[in-house]
């Protein structure tokens, strides 16, 4: 809000500001306002993966350009041969999400209605259809490829390559220029999105529960 909005112009006299999500630019902009660009020293989307100085884009990364064709290739067919293996209650749509960071997998479908999902959740419990799945793929891919496994919401899993969590940010803003570096966040527990981060060895972590707490706790540590 306003408040907030005039706390970081005054804060950013002080100190550099920055803000990072696991969304993508777009999305962020929503979020934060059009402004993100002005309002922030450096705006990192997709944890990152996307980075902007100001309004100098500094960076741009993805999984197929990092992992090469030929793995996303082999990795989306071997997904694709062990999912036509599995049975659940129904089987839908987008089983395969390829997003810019990372794979999405959904052996139900990502267009899955609402009560099809909840079906999904209640059977994966019994069935642990995505923990043997992420295990299966571990046997294939552990000695080929360093990639990290989330399994996460009701339908899903996630697969990335090792360190692009968060953490991916801190490459840009290197120890010779910020000696300290605080982190703000509220999904700082073990699996959340925050996690990495929060308990980095560069980062002083401070988990916040609302935009008030976050404004409450800045003015704690660098004053009003």
């Amino acid at each position: 809000g306003p408040e907030m909005r005039a706390y970081l112009a005054k804060l950013r006299q002080k100190v550099t500001v920055g803000v990072v999500g696991g969304s993508d630019f777009v999305k962020q902009k929503e979020q934060l306002g059009d402004s993100v660009l002005e309002d922030f020293d450096y705006s990192f989307s997709e944890n990152g993966l996307v980075a902007y100085k100001g309004d100098a884009l500094l960076a741009k990364a993805s999984v197929a350009q990092f992992l090469g064709e030929g793995a996303v290739k082999e990795i989306v067919n071997w997904v694709m041969r062990y999912m036509s293996g599995i049975d659940c209650p129904v089987k839908r749509g987008t089983f395969i999400e390829f997003r810019t960071g990372m794979f999405n997998i959904s052996p139900v479908g990502r267009n899955c209605s609402r009560d099809e999902r909840n079906d999904f959740e209640a059977y994966d419990m019994v069935h642990n259809i995505r923990t043997d799945m992420v295990k299966a793929m571990r046997d294939e891919f552990d000695a080929k490829y360093d990639l990290t496994y989330s399994i996460g919401g009701q339908i899903s899993f996630d697969v990335f390559p090792t360190g692009w969590d968060k953490t991916y940010c801190l490459r840009f803003v290197p120890e010779s220029e910020f000696d300290e570096v605080h982190f703000f966040g509220d999904k700082t527990y073990q699996g959340g999105n925050d996690f990495e981060i929060f308990t980095h060895p560069r980062t002083k972590g401070h988990t916040v529960t609302s935009p008030e707490d976050t404004l409450k706790q800045l003015k704690e540590i660098f004053g009003e």
